[in-house]
């Protein structure tokens, strides 16, 4: 439960109030000197936050002429709970005693009458008591104040950890993707050239062209990705370059299928209309230095279009062998509608392992775009996906 703290403004007009409740009670108005004093002790604790050591001893004139020594009870308050010398205390506290002890003006101080030392007593326990009640607060304000520094620090220890934890975690698995999944994929490159060198049939000399040239794109951005994860943690570093829609046909030229790729309206660096190339795919003049893509939409959206596609083609290219593919990206409005359509398979699928999170990253993206992402099969046996998304990032 959180306490609900008094306003200050409002506690000091409360004890304003209840200080000049005191003087009603206890001053006549047939007494003005000491009406006067009384008056300015009660006035003077809207200030007793900003100057304390004042206010207490505008209250003293006041105790010492009359009965109403509320005002001074509280500025003694609250000099002990924003002071932190012991000394001054002591004397605050000796001064109201003695100032509360004599009658002006005509004081009557007899030290050895019993009833006298025993008011004395009194009078000091009194004074006492706010001092006390005071350096509690204080104590109790700081000891607050370093608890949530030790939280504080507790939680910089635990981030601290963590963050070890992970760099442990992150240099294990750079070494492990060095060592073992960038050399088979080496070998798979090294394979696929010497295929390429040594066969005669020209089908097959493309495929492997393909394999080693994937291959070696692989290696490249896995030697991207353990450079980032030896960082540690340290600043923050992109795996690669991030694509743009500039990116879509060299993308899409190099998915290793049959694909063609239409954008309306035409983005930086792609063509308007797709040219079939060898094997059947589209080529456009390749991409541009811009990252503008239709209409100007913003780099986030672009990366969500490029990696959809991307994860489509990818599956495509796994899930229906000998199909071919048809990518449009179309901005209607204040949507960027995205489809990736692939016919029915010509071959049974090769079983390769997979985690079936693509999909689900896909959506995840797209969500936090404010998109959404969804597919299914098609009439004719294909498969399509479809990608909307607002043409202004709205995160």
């Amino acid at each position: 439960m959180t306490s609900r703290r008094v306003p200050p403004p409002l506690m000091d007009a409360v004890l304003v109030v209840v200080a000049l409740l005191d003087v009603w009670v206890n001053v006549t108005a047939a007494e003005p000197l000491r009406l006067g004093f009384a008056l300015a002790a009660a006035s003077a604790l809207a200030l007793r936050r900003r100057v304390p050591l004042p206010v207490f001893l505008i209250t003293l004139p006041a105790v010492a002429l009359n009965d109403a020594i509320f005002a001074g009870l509280a500025a003694l308050y609250t000099l002990a709970s924003l002071s932190r010398r012991r000394t001054l205390l002591v004397l605050c506290a000796l001064a109201f005693t003695l100032c509360d002890m004599i009658s002006l003006p005509s004081p009557e101080l007899d030290l050895t009458k019993t009833s006298t030392l025993i008011t004395l007593g009194y009078t000091a326990a009194t004074a006492a008591a706010p001092v006390f009640l005071g350096q509690l607060v204080q104590t109790r304000r700081d000891l607050s104040l370093r608890l949530a520094e030790i939280s504080e620090a507790r939680d910089h220890e635990r981030l601290l950890t963590t963050q070890t934890v992970l760099a442990k975690e992150r240099a294990q698995l750079a070494r492990e993707m060095h060592d073992v999944v960038s050399h088979q994929v080496s070998l798979i490159a090294v394979r696929a050239g010497a295929l390429q060198v040594g066969t005669r049939d020209p089908e097959v000399r493309d495929a492997a062209s393909t394999i080693r040239r994937l291959s070696v794109q692989t290696l490249d951005e896995l030697r991207h990705m353990v450079g980032v994860l030896r960082a540690s943690g340290g600043r923050l570093a992109e795996l690669t370059p991030q694509p743009s829609l500039a990116d879509l046909q060299r993308l899409v030229d190099g998915s290793g299928i049959p694909a063609v790729l239409h954008t309306d309206p035409t983005p930086a660096g792609t063509s308007p209309h797709p040219r079939p190339a060898a094997g059947g795919n589209a080529t456009g003049p390749g991409p541009a230095d811009g990252t503008q893509g239709p209409d100007g939409l913003p780099p986030t959206v672009q990366r969500a279009i490029y990696r959809t596609v991307q994860e489509a083609l990818t599956n495509v290219r796994k899930h229906a062998p000998g199909a071919s593919a048809t990518v449009r990206v179309r901005r209607d409005g204040g949507t960027v509608r995205v489809t990736v359509t692939n016919t029915a398979p010509t071959r049974p699928a090769l079983p390769l392992p997979s985690a079936h999170y693509g999909l689900v990253s896909l959506r995840q993206r797209a969500e936090l775009l404010g998109g959404t992402v969804d597919s299914g099969p098609t009439a004719d046996g294909g498969y399509e996906l479809r990608l909307e998304l607002p043409a202004q990032d709205h995160r």
